[in-house]
């Protein structure tokens, strides 16, 4: 017979507030053609994205993440002090450590909560969000804070044709908290490491700093290129229409409901005609309403969820209560999709 005592959660978890945030300058396809030879129409037939936003000196990635988890908290209507754990998701903090979590969980105000970074790419907070429903469940933390956050623009190599447009950055975060019903379905994820080369970092860290500079690439000044993020655009198109809506039918029966069930759909924002296509695939009904974010914040990576959440909320597009089909794909290959009751 055990010794140890079993562990005491909620009976089940939900989400209980949204916050998002973007950063103040709005970057027209305009600007984009600067640095490449493309035009604003190819810009939005190959990827929906008008316009994205880019972060200032000031907008970091702990300072965006503050004021998105802010505005999450506030709408749970908890205190800091309440928040028992902080999960950041983002591929775009450049210190290796301390994790940027602990920074965020002090500035918060929590009460010394516990705190760590995930790095799951574009599916990053439906891995989050899993942590966050075990946490609740097991009785490890009573609300927990999960983030999405990334200035990709760090990232992107403005003259790379295939990828200068697709990248924005923000943060978004929700409060997972305790439920008396499920509202958070059961995660269908996982990884493919086999195509991990579609999408990738294009020089590593250690090879930038100390390896062999003179095979790296350069611009257009002869300067060598900062690592970037690249992607084999029709490779990633093909496995993300293709196999990603088996997953998120997979999450839907998972979840015991069908597609008439759903209220909203908020997929990755990674490209238009994926989201597109995905939709035609499950054969979502017109009254299902679709996250289109992309449009006016490009590709955020880990906030691109939250974010597109939080935006279809405030619009009134979509309603507390609402069950929502989330599913985040990306770099790995790694995926994670889930069925939610919105906040």
């Amino acid at each position: 017979m055990s010794k140890i005592k079993p562990s005491k959660g909620a009976p089940y978890a939900r989400i209980l507030g949204v916050g998002g945030y973007r950063p103040t300058r709005v970057v027209p396809n305009e600007v984009i053609l600067e640095t490449i030879d493309s035009s604003d129409e190819w810009i939005r037939s190959r990827s929906g994205i008008e316009t994205r936003h880019w972060a200032g000196p000031e907008e970091t990635v702990a300072a965006m993440s503050i004021e998105a988890a802010g505005k999450a908290i506030a709408d749970a209507g908890i205190s800091a002090e309440q928040v028992g754990a902080v999960v950041v998701s983002t591929v775009s903090h450049f210190s290796q450590t301390p994790a940027v979590a602990t920074e965020i969980a002090d500035k918060l105000g929590t009460a010394k909560a516990a705190a760590f970074d995930i790095s799951a790419g574009c599916a990053g907070f439906g891995y989050g969000l899993t942590l966050a429903k075990g946490m609740v469940v097991e009785g490890s933390a009573e609300y927990v804070l999960v983030i999405g956050v990334e200035r990709l623009s760090d990232l992107t190599d403005l003259e790379d044709r295939a990828t200068a447009f697709l990248f924005g950055d923000g943060a978004g975060a929700v409060v997972v908290g305790p439920s008396q019903e499920p509202a958070i379905g059961p995660t269908v994820w996982g990884s493919e490491g086999d195509k991990s080369e579609t999408i990738k970092q294009t020089i590593p860290w250690d090879l930038f700093h100390f390896g062999d500079r003179s095979g790296l690439p350069v611009d257009s000044r002869g300067n060598i290129k900062f690592p970037a993020i690249t992607q084999e655009g029709q490779a990633v198109f093909r496995w993300a229409v293709f196999e990603m809506a088996k997953v998120a039918q997979q999450a839907l029966d998972a979840a015991g409901i069908s597609a008439d069930d759903l209220d909203v759909f908020i997929p990755h924002q990674a490209n238009v005609r994926i989201i597109d296509s995905m939709v035609k695939t499950l054969k979502l009904p017109e009254h299902v309403t679709v996250a289109r974010d992309i449009r006016t914040t490009g590709n955020t990576s880990a906030a691109s969820i939250p974010l597109a959440m939080e935006r279809l909320l405030a619009t009134g597009e979509a309603k507390s209560g609402d069950t929502a089909l989330v599913i985040g794909f990306g770099a790995g290959l790694v995926y994670a999709a889930t069925v939610v009751t919105l906040p």
